[in-house]
């Protein structure tokens, strides 16, 4: 029983050193694998040529075109004001808005009417006084010939004796009083052109009188140069005003202006032109023309987005030395149109607002992210798939993309993903970004975004 249990035990211990044994005569050496380089995963697009168009953006506040004052012209009491003419209240052009007691006016008028009726009677009396002059004159001085010749007789005869001394001294007296009954129709006739020409001065004072007069009777009435919006009102019914003072404000509702500040070296990109401007003798419609640039203002606050399309007016007179910007004014016409409650509100006065300008259309531009270009260089995947880090010359530079000069070609594959570290030379493993290059061409291109 001893020896059937040693077997027992030794038996398996046999069989499995025996087992080991031909297992690792048979076993086969380890395989050693060749090391594999990895492969480091990047997004990638396509370079596209591209016709693009700079933008510059920026925000400004709105406000009317014009603004026009109601000056008092004259003093006098407000006799009439517009129930309407409230602050905020839209007018048509030409409404009576206030008026002021004309009657004083309508006086002046009647009284200098009269000194010019009086002052036209005087200068046609004076004619026919001149008429009745001359008469009296050739009558005077057809008797002053008379006189000559009876004179001449009777000097004939006093020396035969046919009259006295004494006849002949008076007949020479006759002449000398004729002389001057000449004389005095001639003096009188001598004073009608001073006399007529002090009653044509008076005349003339009467009739500016008058203008004055009927031209303070206009200023009576206050009307609105243009549809407005009632910005301000500082007149009430009866209140007494002087000249000089402001009596309403209104704003033009025909256009409006946003003023934005735009950096030097993003107009420079928008500001292209491939002729000479004269500046001071060119007309606004053809500056617009010439420089090429259009704009739009968009509204978005608490919900509501609204979109206005505008025009380039014109540049600030001064540059900010401290931010280097330069003002640009654009302009949009009809604010106050396709007005939807709650959607779309008016482009009223003192809107905060953004405007995107937009230059000339550049053609023919390589284009790549802005996120792509490290301190101009970009990081491309040769043929190798492998990492090149290549040194490019960009031309333009937008917040969302840039254009390359030099230094990279259509349809390479320029890497748009972060990639830490950048070694050159490493094998890259790409991986098309096809929402990264619709982005980009839409953006470039100018198209809206969907």
């Amino acid at each position: 029983m001893t020896a059937t249990r040693k077997w027992v035990i030794l038996l398996p211990i046999v069989v499995g050193v025996a087992a080991l044994m031909m297992l690792k005569k048979n076993s086969l050496p380890p395989v050693q694998e060749e090391k594999q380089e990895p492969a480091a995963l990047v997004r990638v697009i396509d370079v596209p040529l591209l016709t693009v168009i700079p933008k510059a953006k920026g925000h400004g506040t709105v406000r009317p075109s014009r603004s026009w004052e109601a000056v008092a012209q004259i003093k006098g009491k407000i006799v009439h004001k517009h129930p309407q003419l409230q602050k905020g209240a839209i007018l048509e052009a030409g409404t009576l808005i206030l008026k002021i007691d004309p009657a004083d006016y309508e006086l002046a008028i009647a009284q200098t009417e009269a000194d010019i009726q009086a002052t036209t009677a005087q200068l046609d009396e004076l004619q026919a006084k001149a008429t009745n002059t001359q008469a009296s004159l050739k009558i005077e001085q057809a008797a002053l010939g008379l006189n000559q010749k009876e004179l001449e007789r009777k000097r004939a005869l006093v020396g035969k004796g046919g009259i006295s001394r004494s006849d002949l001294e008076s007949q020479e007296r006759s002449l000398l009083s004729q002389q001057q009954s000449v004389q005095t129709q001639v003096n009188t006739l001598n004073l009608f052109p001073s006399q007529k020409a002090l009653l044509e001065a008076q005349l003339a004072r009467h009739n500016a009188t008058l203008a004055t007069a009927q031209r303070n009777l206009a200023h009576t009435e206050i009307r609105l140069p243009f549809t407005s919006r009632i910005a301000e009102i500082n007149a009430e019914q009866d209140q007494y005003v002087r000249e000089g003072g402001v009596l309403a404000i209104a704003d033009d509702l025909d256009k409006a202006e946003i003023e934005v500040q735009i950096p030097m070296n993003q107009m420079s990109n928008l500001l292209t032109s491939t002729r000479t401007i004269d500046i001071l003798n060119l007309d606004p419609a053809e500056a617009r023309q010439a420089i090429g640039l259009t704009a739009e203002a968009t509204l978005k606050e608490n919900g509501v987005a609204a979109t206005w399309e505008a025009r380039f007016a014109r540049l600030s007179d001064t540059l900010d030395p401290k931010t280097r910007t330069v003002g640009v004014i654009v302009e949009v016409d009809k604010p106050y149109a396709n007005v939807i409650p709650g959607k779309r509100p008016p482009l009223v006065k003192g809107l905060f607002v953004q405007v995107v300008i937009s230059g000339t259309p550049q053609p023919q531009r390589l284009v790549i992210p802005r996120s792509a270009l490290h301190e101009n260089h970009i990081y491309v995947v040769n043929n190798e798939q492998r990492l090149e880090i290549r040194e490019v010359q960009p031309s333009l530079l937008q917040a969302e993309y840039a254009t390359i000069q030099n230094g990279l070609k259509s349809g390479e594959q320029v890497i748009v993903s972060d990639l830490i570290p950048a070694v050159e030379g490493m094998l890259l493993k790409p991986v098309k970004d096809t929402t990264s290059q619709e982005r980009l061409v839409t953006v470039a291109s100018g198209r809206p975004s969907l």
